[in-house]
């Protein structure tokens, strides 16, 4: 039988990308997509496909928000959640929107083929590469601990505020705001801003948020 695939992402060449990785398999059509939260609800009322591949960041609004509406329409379409934040938080938030996959979009092209399939024959066993690896993180907390003020600063950063911004709303000194930044670079590994936000994501220290640069 062949698997249909409805695509739902904002931007075009990720979704041209992933339709021409899809339809190299003969047994797999993409007969719709989405830009939007409201465009995926639509098109997957109107096309009814095998599998669903959402994007968690859509310009109005939540992936999950599909996911979720999907899985309550059909219990046995396929749901593959693909995202460029793929944090633990991220991870589980899909399991428990009922997806059948959650994939990164760092991963080749072949492993969100394998997820499309899984997701066709499985719609209800969830699968990740990282979720063994994310269950242990979960029940035996590792990785970097960071403290409540910490946190705090590590939010602010990822809100985009500068050091003399976090200062004020925290009403701390500009060099006590830099000394909890270096500290969460070296607890993170982190040589910069950027690297520091995407560490800790991955190790689901920070949500994303639709206003997070």
């Amino acid at each position: 039988m062949t698997i249909t695939v409805l695509l739902v992402d904002d931007h075009e060449l990720i979704r041209e990308g992933l339709r021409r990785a899809l339809e190299r398999e003969p047994d797999v059509e993409v007969i719709a997509e989405a830009a939007s939260v409201a465009e995926g609800l639509a098109m997957g009322r109107k096309t009814e496909p095998s599998v669903a591949i959402v994007d968690l960041r859509l310009p109005d609004g939540n992936g999950l928000d599909v996911v979720r509406a999907l899985r309550a329409q059909s219990a046995d379409m396929g749901i593959v959640v693909l995202t460029m934040y793929a944090g633990d938080n991220q991870l589980f938030d899909a399991l428990d929107a009922g997806a059948s996959a959650f994939v990164p979009k760092s991963a080749p092209a072949e492993e969100i083929v394998a997820a499309a399939r899984h997701a066709a024959s499985s719609p209800h066993s969830f699968t990740s590469a990282d979720l063994a690896d994310a269950m242990k993180r979960r029940t035996s907390p590792q990785g970097p601990q960071l403290s409540p003020r910490e946190r705090e600063v590590l939010q602010l950063l990822a809100d985009g505020l500068g050091v003399s911004q976090i200062s004020r709303q925290l009403f701390i000194s500009d060099s006590t705001t830099k000394t909890h930044i270096s500290k969460l670079y070296d607890k993170l590994g982190a040589g910069n801003r950027a690297q520091a936000l995407m560490t800790a994501l991955r190790l689901g220290l920070l949500e994303a948020r639709d206003d997070t640069p």
